[in-house]
């Protein structure tokens, strides 16, 4: 079967797959987002997950469609756009496009793994190029463009492409190296001291203390199996996420709703003196940022990576932060079980 990428506003115009995205009309949907209806017997952590299955289940109904869209670029749903249009190819790569869309979403990634170097070419290929030769993710909107119909360009450009640097990532060099030695020499100091792990697993947070800010995915790589990120920089500079994993229907382990950040913003604005406000972002955001306040980030910014963007000194010491983080999840989780497909009112209920 010759299947076709159409922009997503052709969703309607013929029976087609909708890849990591949610639209009325879709013959058959693949992705991870809550509560899409992506069949259960295909459900997976990433969407790309869900194509790759997909192929192994030629009789699933919908799959005979064709055409193939997704409402915006970005690593995973691209890795499944693309495996619905290639699928000989992705299935003899399939554990290397696992692991692409994995840390191009959750940014995890095992650098003891054998085809962890490959998976990191991979995504900082896509990302340099992303950038170089159309906007960084979420810069839409400042372009004044709509995402559903801006990404169609992306997708027209390394829908051809991508194959040539699976195959032969050297052919890519030029674009992926710079990212690529900043990660991984990023993710080597992280492993070395004075960088700290600690681990809180009763309620998902992992709390890494280290001198400087890193790259995602150094700093969040070995945080597999972790939903909440504590960042303790020098300096008194913080920052706590909820990662990506706690937006979505993860399909390999439960996990805890997100709780409002709201009532840890007014208890961190109770103990400081900087002059600085502590704030936070919705629970419904890709990945919620707490951190002290100038000038408010946009999406763009906060999705980009903790080293490229001004982190200000809090008046509260380190071991406080910890401690007033790591007190606020254990009451806000105290009777909540972990468990799977949470519904947003769910995740909302939870949090009051």
């Amino acid at each position: 079967m010759n299947r076709f990428f159409v922009p997503f506003a052709q969703l309607r115009q013929q029976p087609t797959i909708l890849v990591d995205s949610v639209g009325n009309g879709a013959t058959l949907t693949l992705a991870h987002w809550r509560g899409a209806p992506t069949p259960p017997a295909l459900r997976d952590d990433t969407s790309a997950g869900s194509a790759l299955r997909a192929l192994h289940h030629a009789a699933t109904p919908g799959l005979e469609a064709q055409a193939v869209t997704a409402n915006h670029f970005d690593i995973d749903g691209f890795i499944g756009v693309w495996a619905l249009l290639h699928p000989e190819l992705a299935l003899q790569q399939e554990v290397l496009l696992r692991l692409v869309a994995k840390l191009g979403d959750f940014r995890e990634i095992d650098f003891a793994n054998p085809l962890a170097d490959a998976a990191l070419q991979l995504v900082c290929w896509l990302n340099a190029e992303e950038k170089a030769r159309f906007y960084e993710p979420f810069g839409a909107p400042a372009r004044r463009r709509r995402e559903d119909e801006a990404s169609a360009d992306k997708f027209a450009w390394f829908l051809p492409r991508f194959a040539e640097v699976l195959q032969n990532p050297e052919t890519g060099r030029a674009a992926w190296q710079p990212e690529y030695e900043r990660v991984t020499h990023a993710a080597a100091l992280l492993q070395q001291p004075p960088t700290q792990r600690r681990h809180y697993p009763a309620i998902g947070l992992v709390v890494v203390a280290t001198p400087a800010p890193a790259p995602y995915y150094a700093l969040f790589g070995p945080t597999v199996g972790f939903d909440i990120v504590l960042s303790l920089y020098e300096g008194n500079r913080y920052e706590l996420e909820y990662k990506y994993t706690t937006w979505i229907d993860l399909e390999s382990r439960p996990t805890l709703p997100r709780l409002a950040l709201g009532p840890l913003v007014a208890r961190l604005n109770e103990l400081e003196t900087s002059g600085q406000a502590w704030d936070t972002d919705g629970i419904t955001d890709t990945g919620p940022l707490l951190r002290l306040t100038g000038r408010k980030l946009s999406k763009a910014e906060r999705y980009a990576d903790p080293d490229g963007r001004l982190i200000y000194a809090s008046s509260i010491d380190p071991e406080v932060m910890e401690h007033e983080v790591a007190a606020f999840f254990r009451a806000g989780y105290a009777g909540i079980k972990p468990r799977k497909y949470w519904s947003w009112a769910e995740v909302k209920a939870a949090g009051q």
